[in-house]
């Protein structure tokens, strides 16, 4: 390693604490598990490092060391992967998909045109007819084997240059060993060419790993979503009074910053001056907003509500709320990228069988009879009757039925791998608000109340983006009085002036002096008063999910363990969990927290499933084994789950529990037809009774056979999702004279 590139490094590296530093770096050129295993294997072998991380959905690599720099980069690039660091730059489009469908496209139209050639020789056509169509089907294989080809090619050999094998080897071997036996034989008059084998052949396969590809790239980018929920700059003030627009990067600790109504915090900090209500539910899971006022500390993420905020910047972008969520999500995330897949775990078994098995065949044909061309053709007929098509379409073929049936009933699948993890889950992590519940406050009992005081709130809620105005709006209409003179109170609420009476709709103690003792204990309400007089004092619930308590009894019925983890308060928890007939529940839940919940049950042995909507669930929807969201999740909640329920229902989650359990079986039938077949179409190539023709036919109709055991898994009719009744949690026994 260059003094160079070693200072560069070291630049991009941060400190620690110990004399140890991290640094992150690129390697776009990541395909599969075994890539994953070799650059850890080459990374930790290197003196001083103490941990490489390597994240295949994010392509980035993550590396801890102790004392000189080593040569990461190098090592690297020393297994034939490109590695630079900082981002990956995210391709506008994806053009490993394009360049796969381009070569399935050029493969199947040389496929079709060779195969109808062949039919022709077939069917007797005489010797000098039968040359000419051989040389045809030559001049189509020829430049549609290079193109569609090089894909497998390409792969095939940056393996074999760098002394390591993978499933691109044996397919290139057989489909170029087939190419160049049939141009022999055609230039030597034989009566057979093999052209449609070796086309056919790539036909598939790459039906199979433009599939896969389309699974896999659904699980990219889920930490991208913070950067849509952080601001991009901040109003700072100056001494002199002035004020500045500055970009994020440059808001350093000690900065006087101003938050305007309805902008997010951009960094962690301390309200100099000014009062507004807070809505923290993405980032705490705080139903009820909260208030801010002077001295209260700010996290970055929090939606400004009702009032203008003068801050302190008490750390700078790097450091504050979103940058540790961002850290908790790519750890989290590179410890789920170790899941290797079912069809990773066969590949890496599968080369050395076929090579060992094709070297046998021409070894020992050449022995029994001394005849070069047989014995080639005896070996590459087994080359290509054990080609892994079958076993390449076993796993995305049902993968991608068990998407489009889960999308019929309104649930998206990001990742194909996820379907396999799901059906191992035994125990389910919910948070509360916005996944149990609706997220969003309703009046409880709109009917019970006034209907003048009801239509006077509606009046003034309509004025104030505060959530349980928004909840006096929608849920009030008739006449009111006529009012003037409105103005919001930041952190209070509204007041108004109406036929020479002052009215407040806001929080107890500002909206009405008078005694409060007759409330419930951490309820949720505003007062409506005149004059100071208290004239109804509005009670709000967050109403459960539509299919909670049926997706909760579902679940239990199948012994999955079930537990609450919120960061709402411990009241609010408690309610719920009892509702839902739920022992387990923790309330009062930060994120860093609740990763670490996630954590130990992992270490004692669960597979957890964690279902969550907001931020502060995002590093654990990550750190699961499995994760859900709903569709009203906010950007990086759906951007770390592996499924995203795009109705309001949460019987979403047993549905997709039921068809990856299905998906499963239909995986093992698949692999196990594929065994079968190689069992049996083996030791028949291997022992001469079947030509490369024969051998593409019986590769052709093994695929087949697995194609239409996976269509299987969308012939029964998905059971629709009723949305039902919101069914709103019960309410506690209130005081005589709470309300009015």
């Amino acid at each position: 390693m260059t003094a160079a590139a070693r200072e560069e490094v070291l630049l991009a590296s941060r400190a620690l604490g110990g004399g140890a530093r991290q640094v992150t770096f690129s390697v776009p050129d990541m395909k599969c598990g075994g890539c994953m295993t070799r650059i850890e294997k080459a990374l930790s072998a290197l003196d001083g490092v103490e941990e490489a991380r390597v994240n295949l959905t994010l392509k980035r690599v993550t590396v801890r060391w102790h004392g000189e720099t080593p040569p990461l980069l190098e090592a690297v690039r020393g297994l034939g992967f490109a590695a630079h660091l900082g981002e990956a730059q995210e391709e506008k489009k994806d053009e490993t998909f394009s360049r796969l469908v381009r070569a399935l496209a050029v493969a199947g139209f040389a496929a079709a045109n060779i195969m109808g050639l062949s039919v022709s020789v077939w069917s007797g056509a005489g010797e000098e007819a039968r040359n000419l169509f051989h040389w045809i089907s030559a001049g189509i294989a020829l430049p549609a084997l290079a193109y569609a080809g090089r894909i497998f090619f390409a792969s095939a050999w940056e393996a074999l240059r760098h002394g390591r094998t993978n499933m691109d080897v044996p397919i290139s071997i057989g489909v170029l060993m087939a190419f160049g036996l049939s141009l022999y034989d055609t230039a030597t008059g034989g009566p057979h060419a093999y052209f449609d084998a070796s086309i056919t052949l790539l036909f598939f396969l790459l039906i199979g790993r433009t599939l896969d590809h389309v699974m896999r790239e659904r699980a990219r980018g889920a930490v991208k979503g913070l950067a849509r929920l952080a601001v991009r700059g901040a109003y700072v003030l100056e001494q002199d009074g002035a004020k500045r627009y500055a970009p994020l990067e440059d808001i350093k600790p000690g900065m006087v910053l101003l938050v305007p109504v309805g902008e997010r915090v951009p960094v962690d900090g301390t309200v100099l001056s000014g009062a507004s209500d807070l809505d923290c539910s993405l980032v705490t899971g705080e139903s009820a907003p909260r208030k801010a006022e002077e001295g209260s500390t700010l996290q970055a993420g929090t939606l400004n509500l009702t009032g203008p905020l003068t801050m302190r910047a008490d750390a700078g972008a790097q450091d504050s709320f979103l940058a540790r969520m961002m850290q908790l999500m790519e750890a989290a995330e590179t410890g789920r990228a170790r899941y290797r897949r079912i069809a990773d775990r066969v590949s890496r078994a599968y080369a050395p069988v076929v090579h060992l098995a094709a070297f046998l065949t021409f070894a020992g044909w050449m022995l029994a009879k001394g005849d070069v061309h047989d014995a080639v053709t005896y070996a590459v007929a087994v080359l290509i009757i054990t080609c892994p098509c079958a076993l390449g379409l076993a796993v995305p073929m049902v993968q991608v039925m068990a998407a489009r049936r889960l999308f019929d009933q309104g649930i998206m699948v990001k990742d194909g791998a996820a379907l396999e993890r799901l059906t191992e889950v035994d125990h389910a992590v919910f948070d509360k608000t916005g996944t149990l519940t609706c997220g969003t406050p309703r009046l409880r009992d709109p009917a019970g109340y006034d209907p003048a005081h009801l239509a006077s709130a509606a009046a003034l809620g309509a004025h104030s983006a505060h959530p349980f105005s928004r909840a006096l709006a929608e849920a009030g209409g008739g006449r009111a009085p006529a009012f003037k003179v409105l103005r919001e109170i930041p952190g209070c609420g509204m007041e108004a002036e109406a036929g020479g009476a002052t009215y407040r709709l806001g929080r107890p103690g500002w909206a009405s002096a008078e005694s409060l003792s007759g409330l419930e204990a951490g309820a949720s309400c505003v007062i409506l008063s005149k004059n100071g007089a208290r004239l109804a004092t509005f009670f709000f619930d967050d109403p459960l999910r539509p299919g909670a308590q049926s997706a909760v009894a579902a679940l239990t019925e199948q012994g999955i363990g079930i537990e609450v983890l919120s960061g709402d308060r411990q009241g609010a928890v408690a309610a719920l969990a009892r509702h839902l007939g739920l022992a387990a529940f923790k309330a009062g839940m930060m994120p860093d927290q609740k990763i670490a919940h996630v954590e130990r049950l992992t270490a004692a042995g669960h597979k957890v499933l964690m279902v969550g909507d907001g931020l502060n669930d995002a590093p654990a929807l990550s750190a699961a084994h499995v994760s859900m969201a709903p569709a009203s999740a906010a950007d990086i909640g759906r951007n770390a789950a592996d499924f995203v329920f795009l109705h309001g229902n949460l019987e979403a989650v047993p549905q997709a529990l039921h068809v990856s359990r299905k998906a499963a079986r239909l995986v093992r039938q698949n692999f196990a037809i594929a065994l079968l077949y190689n069992a049996v179409a083996m030791p028949m190539a291997v022992l001469g009774l079947v030509t490369p023709l024969i051998a593409a036919l019986a590769m052709s109709l093994s695929s087949i056979i697995v194609v239409a055991n996976a269509l299987r898994l969308t012939a029964a009719k998905p059971r629709p999702s009723s949305p039902g009744p919101e069914a709103p949690l019960p309410a506690p026994r209130l005081i005589a004279g709470a309300a009015e």
